[in-house]
């Protein structure tokens, strides 16, 4: 059985990711992309779809000993995990280094004290644990091959097969290192270089230290906001630019339910403000690669904009579910693809315009083309605004007129004015000063309840929606309006969980609810931290600082953090880890490092 989703740690080399258990088994890993098929898929079902071992031998009857300890080195992605055994103390190093050739998982075993018997157990499963693999020896390498894909295992340490799985024992003492590499080839290729283990660990170190010293913000939380944007880098495919959601497919929102995701694809939504993040924190260079990467997805096509495009742009992102994973602790279906790829999500068009405006604001070179798709983006709007539509939780019930949705094509239309008005682009700009305050006024008549004191999911519902919290973020309305901060109390009775966390919309349990999907699911976690940016921009500071500083307590000892917080079972659920819970992160604790109102 996986490990609860809280216990896995995260390595990179940003085409890629690996999820390591506090065990030492990495039980999640697509090659050679974040959505490729996996290698390692026993996170979605049982160890006989796939894993790598490597810790403390035990007993074959007994549970694998958790680490005693473990961490990232510094300010990087290499993690370092250690045990206290009766026998000595054994410490495990695991990164991937940045590549420019074959995508590598190396593992060094370090002995620090005592002698420490050690295994690895190797199980290489193709296609997410579908397909055995032959293992065999090519010049002294293992090397296991299934169709077009090799995965080549490389150590100095004796190996030996066994039930379909390559295992090595050994023995540390005090300062013995001992490495051990996967790394991956097309099949019909020659062999990869054999791995520098020792020499790919500086670089790697070299690599996330540079990185890092970039960073622009050294508030009170910069722990919390560096591993945050590390992260972000994590999930980012250094190639083309595009960012991830996150590097997992199918973790429940509900354990046991059927809200299971595949969200290894770059959601236009949650990869502009992930460049929002990035940009106020420093990084332009990855700004610059996503909007490169934006203007090559959707081409000369905005009007056909999808919500979601491939890592490197695809458009075809077909929806499957892979029937012989049972899933993440019985949660099934498992699902890759995904068939929200073509629905109609009209905010999408206000968060890519106003990334767009962010950028151009903070002095990225200007691009004659971004302003040229940011024309065409409200020309499309023009003609569709007022049309329902799935709006930004990817209904899959009939569409609606989202409040939120609405909003958005109205940020779209009023940046896209700033940009006619600061003298860098034309277009009829008196036309679109009207459109904007007809998209405005009709927000205001028919998404806003007088009783109630509080703006609606759609119009004439009577449910509320979390993604309203940004109504003033966005600068739809001034936070003094008494309009904005009856939504915001209206959402903290009506929304919020026992523990005082944020749920996205009402579900109905076993009835299907207004997302056209039966169950529930846990606090969304982005929508508790866009609470915690309203309470301080309504001036209830101490009370927003102390749902901040609530919410990093549930990120798990490395500082990750998944989509949601289940406060019945006490546990972090959904795809982990998630861009859209690390960027609200960031920008809250931007926005309470320059109102003050931070402990300590």
């Amino acid at each position: 059985m996986a490990g609860r989703i809280e216990d896995y740690a995260l390595i990179g080399d940003m085409q890629t990711a690996a999820l390591v258990c506090r065990d030492g088994t990495v039980d999640w890993l697509c090659l050679p992309r974040f959505d490729s098929h996996a290698v390692f898929a026993a996170l979605l079902g049982t160890e006989e779809h796939g894993f790598w071992r490597l810790g403390p031998a035990h007993a074959a009857d007994m549970k694998p000993p958790a680490a005693t300890r473990r961490t990232y080195r510094g300010e990087s992605l290499i993690l370092e995990s250690e045990w206290d055994t009766p026998r000595g103390t054994v410490r495990v190093t695991d990164f991937m280094p940045p590549r420019d050739g074959a995508p590598q998982l190396i593992r060094i075993v370090e002995g620090v004290t005592g002698r420490v018997p050690m295994r690895s157990a190797l199980r290489m499963r193709f296609s997410y644990g579908r397909i055995v693999p032959w293992v065999h020896k090519h010049e002294g390498r293992t090397v296991a091959v299934a169709g077009p894909d090799s995965v080549w295992f490389d150590t100095p340490a004796e190996t030996y097969g066994k039930a379909l799985t390559t295992y090595a024992d050994f023995t540390v003492a005090p300062g013995d290192r001992i490495a051990f590499t996967i790394s991956w080839q097309p099949s019909h290729k020659e062999p990869p270089p054999l791995p520098e283990p020792e020499q790919a660990l500086e670089a790697t170190e070299d690599f996330w230290r540079e990185w890092v010293e970039h960073c622009t913000y050294h508030g009170p939380y910069r722990e919390a906001v560096v591993r945050s944007l590390i992260t972000l880098k994590a999930l980012t495919y250094a190639p083309t630019g595009g960012i991830v959601a996150a590097p997992t497919t199918s973790l429940p929102e509900e354990i046991g339910g059927v809200r299971n995701w595949d969200y290894r694809y770059t959601w236009l939504r949650d990869a502009a403000i992930t460049l929002s993040s990035l940009l106020r924190t420093g990084y332009r260079e990855e700004a610059r690669a996503w909007r490169e990467w934006l203007l090559r997805a959707v081409a000369g096509d905005p009007e056909n904009l999808q919500i979601m495009y491939g890592i490197a742009g695809e458009r075809e992102l077909g929806e499957a579910e892979l029937d012989w994973l049972p899933g993440y602790e019985n949660s099934a279906p498992v699902r890759v693809g995904n068939g929200a790829a073509h629905q109609l999500q009209l905010d999408v068009y206000g968060e890519v315009t106003e990334a767009l405006h962010l950028a151009h604001m903070t002095g990225l070179a200007r691009n004659d083309y971004a302003s040229l798709l940011q024309l065409k983006l409200i020309r499309y709007l023009e003609q569709h605004w007022d049309e329902p539509d799935e709006g930004i939780w990817e209904v899959r019930g009939p569409r609606r007129h989202f409040v939120h949705s609405k909003v958005m094509a109205w940020v779209a239309v009023d940046r896209t004015i700033k940009l006619l008005e600061s003298g860098d682009a034309d277009g009829p700009l008196e036309k679109w000063r009207e459109l904007r305050d007809d998209i405005h006024r009709d927000v205001c008549e028919k998404g806003y309840d007088k009783e109630r004191n509080t703006f609606t999911q759609s119009y004439g519902s009577k449910e509320l929606d979390a993604s309203l919290l940004l109504i003033p973020q966005m600068g739809f309305l001034p936070p003094d309006d008494k309009r904005v901060i009856g939504t915001i109390e209206a959402i903290q009775r009506e929304l919020s969980t026992p523990d005082g966390f944020i749920l996205r919309y009402p579900t109905a349990g076993e009835e299907e609810g207004v997302d056209g999907l039966p169950g529930d699911e846990g606090a969304f976690l982005a929508c508790s931290f866009w609470m915690a940016d309203d309470l301080a921009m309504i001036g209830r500071v101490d009370e927003a600082r102390k749902l901040f500083e609530k919410l990093l307590a549930l990120r798990n000892d490395l500082g990750l953090l998944a989509e949601e917080w289940d406060p019945r079972l006490q546990r972090q659920v959904g795809n982990y880890p998630q861009a859209f819970s690390h960027v609200p992160l960031i920008d809250t604790a931007l926005r309470l490092t320059a109102s003050g109102a931070y402990g300590g």
